[in-house]
């Protein structure tokens, strides 16, 4: 099932509503088309938009890792159920030449018979422990077809309530890319309607608000004692090296390289390339890795956004971070507080500040491009089906 849709897709699923407005109050109190609506207005509700589909997208993601693990987990299964069966098919096999053997030797005298009437009863003895471990071997061979297949119905259930799971999994994740689809759709209607005026007073509108938040952001303090004289562990300063040479990659909903990004892919997979697996997407990291005061953030550490932990970006140092943005955006280095700050989390809290640390040398134009992930030359393609 292939999840590449063109690149401005990622986070924008909702901004349907922005463009499907259809009045049906009186024409006193419809609403205006985007060409008579005030910026700040517009800008609010891209802005929403642009969260909502970025909760789409983590939630794809999330049942994507989940099919992932489930069709792992139905592959062991089926391997676990062939050699189980083979097994059985072989204690099978034992069980009727035994039952051919006692057959054949239905009418010979007892252990016991020949005990009495031997004349050597030591060496009658001897046979009957030689009899008594055939025996044994006997019951063994049975015992363990009865074992097998039992095994092998209990394996057999299992794999079929795990192939039930794989395609319920299948089934959700369909329903999920269809409806991010669908939205997007909506997406592309709504940015083809705005003019190139619009689209540079929405980017100069965010632009102007983002820098106000910063300002903000950095005076508050939140940022004491972190933003220049922290070094990155090993393991940090690899994710961070690899997070920069992704600078410049498109983003895409649901891609985690090489080629492509999401917010969650970039942070993933450079933290893989360091050497620490962490979960896959924002929800899950924020959920489950050590969080840590924003006072004491490291290079490398991870930062993340709005109420529903649905962003997160790479800290770089001095108040930036290195971030997949969104729909139409590539991976660049914005301010810290360019989103509502969530909290921050580290991936090795255990990891050891290295010496001498020196911070990535940045590529040209690592800061250009409008952190709203979209601009006049970059607006979709109606021929985009990539």
């Amino acid at each position: 099932m292939s999840k590449r849709l063109p690149p401005w897709t990622c986070t924008a699923a909702a901004l349907g509503t922005l463009c499907a407005i259809t009045p049906t109050a009186p024409p006193a109190q419809a609403a205006p088309e985007p060409e008579t609506r005030p910026v700040a207005e517009l800008l609010t509700d891209l802005q929403r938009l642009y969260r909502t589909t970025e909760e789409a997208t983590e939630t794809y993601n999330a049942t994507e890792e989940k099919l992932k693990e489930q069709r792992a987990r139905s592959k062991d299964l089926a391997e676990k159920l062939a050699k189980a069966r083979a097994s059985a098919r072989d204690s099978r096999g034992d069980a009727g030449r035994l039952a051919r053997q006692q057959y054949q030797n239905a009418t010979a005298l007892s252990p016991y018979v020949r005990l009495l009437l031997a004349r050597d009863p030591q060496r009658a003895l001897d046979q009957g422990h030689v009899i008594q471990r055939v025996a044994a071997g006997r019951a063994a061979t049975v015992e363990r077809l009865a074992e097998g297949e039992q095994r092998a119905d209990a394996l057999a259930r299992a794999a079929k309530k795990a192939l039930a799971t794989q395609t319920a999994l299948a089934a959700r994740q369909k329903r999920q890319r269809d409806k991010v689809g669908d939205r997007l759709k909506e997406v592309q209607e709504m940015l083809s309607a705005l003019t190139p005026d619009q689209l540079d007073a929405l980017r100069e509108a965010e632009d102007a608000g983002t820098a106000k938040a910063q300002r903000a952001f950095m005076a508050s303090g939140a940022l004491s004692g972190s933003r220049a004289t922290r070094a990155p562990s090993h393991q940090g300063d690899k994710a961070l090296e690899f997070a920069v040479r992704q600078i410049g990659l498109p983003y895409e909903w649901g891609a985690e390289g090489p080629d492509a990004y999401d917010c969650s892919g970039l942070t993933s997979r450079a933290w893989a390339h360091a050497g620490r697996e962490i979960p896959r997407t924002s929800q899950e990291q924020w959920a489950e890795l050590r969080r840590v005061p924003l006072s004491k953030l490291r290079p490398g550490d991870l930062v993340v956004y709005f109420p529903r932990a649905t962003h997160v970006a790479l800290y770089l140092g001095d108040g930036k971070v290195i971030q997949a943005p969104r729909p139409g955006g590539r991976v660049k280095v914005s301010p810290i507080a360019a989103n509502p700050v969530l909290g921050a989390i580290r991936p090795d809290p255990g990891g050891r500040p290295m010496r001498g640390y020196v911070p990535p040398k940045l590529p040209e134009g690592a800061t250009s491009g409008s952190d709203l992930g979209y601009s006049g030359d970059q607006a979709p393609d109606a021929t985009d089906s990539r």
